[in-house]
């Protein structure tokens, strides 16, 4: 294992780490056949998303077991409606892909990434121009009619939340609800199945902003090293794979990623 977790003292050793880190990580990238990435919400961070845990996020500001529950959500939508409409729709709109996302889906262009399975549902590696992505939570842009199911986008089901609270289904009149697991529901079977046949077939799992604390999702990295696959990991903070990690960096994507990935230092 590769501990990049080194203090740096000067501006020197600092620039000699960041060296150190990207050329580990390319070796492991140009040794791999089959690349796999697993990403979380530090890699959106840098795109200007808050992060759901830590110093400043999403948790710390607004009750997450309100707006996040199914059980809530059915109680009351509104509340979900409310906070999307004040704080969730223009986050998502605005935001733009960060020099990690676009990476990884060059990388997916040039063949050399076979999947991306992600926690977020931002969007943004659709937004990057990844094609194969596996949502284990779903997508926040997306909507449906709890009764008919008929799909919205964003823009159309903001369109209709701004004449009513709650958005209503223009269909059977149904409420609307984002297309992504809240607390309570199962992950969707047909793509936490394909996420985990893509952590057994890969020699190499990339994880890029993700804590790794939460299940089952987590457990697809320490199934692709059990499988016999390299594991990489890439996030601020000490995550509990890194003991079994081939390559640790303790330091933002968007420093080593990109670069590590062919793409020029901007």
């Amino acid at each position: 294992m590769v501990n990049s977790d080194i203090p740096d003292n000067t501006q020197s050793d600092s620039h000699q780490v960041s060296d150190k880190d990207i050329t580990s990580l390319k070796e492991l990238m140009d040794e791999a056949n089959r690349i796999v990435i697993f990403t979380g919400a530090g890699i959106s961070a840098e795109s200007g998303i808050a992060t759901y845990r830590g110093h400043g996020g999403i948790w710390t500001k607004y009750d997450a077991e309100k707006y996040a529950s199914i059980d809530y959500f059915r109680r009351d939508p509104s509340y979900y409606w409310n906070f999307f409409k004040d704080v969730r729709h223009d986050m998502m709109a605005d935001a733009q892909p960060s020099a990690s996302h676009i990476a990884v889906a060059e990388l997916e262009r040039q063949g050399r990434v076979s999947s991306i399975i992600t926690q977020n549902i931002d969007n943004l590696h659709y937004k990057a121009g990844s094609k194969r992505v596996l949502e284990l939570h779903g997508n926040t842009t997306r909507f449906y009619c709890c009764d008919c199911r008929a799909p919205y986008t964003m823009t159309e089901a903001k369109n209709i939340l701004d004449e009513r609270l709650p958005p209503l289904c223009l269909k059977c009149s149904g409420v609307l609800r984002p297309d992504v697991v809240l607390f309570g529901e199962m992950l969707p079977a047909d793509v936490i199945d394909e996420a985990h046949r893509e952590a057994q077939m890969c020699d190499l799992m990339i994880v890029i902003g993700s804590s790794l604390v939460v299940y089952p999702a987590a457990n697809l990295p320490y199934q692709a090293k059990s499988s016999g696959a390299k594991l990489v990991i890439i996030n601020i903070d000490p995550t509990p794979l890194d003991s079994v990690a081939d390559l640790y960096i303790h330091r933002p994507a968007g420093e080593v990623f990109p670069q590590a990935a062919g793409m020029k230092d901007e």
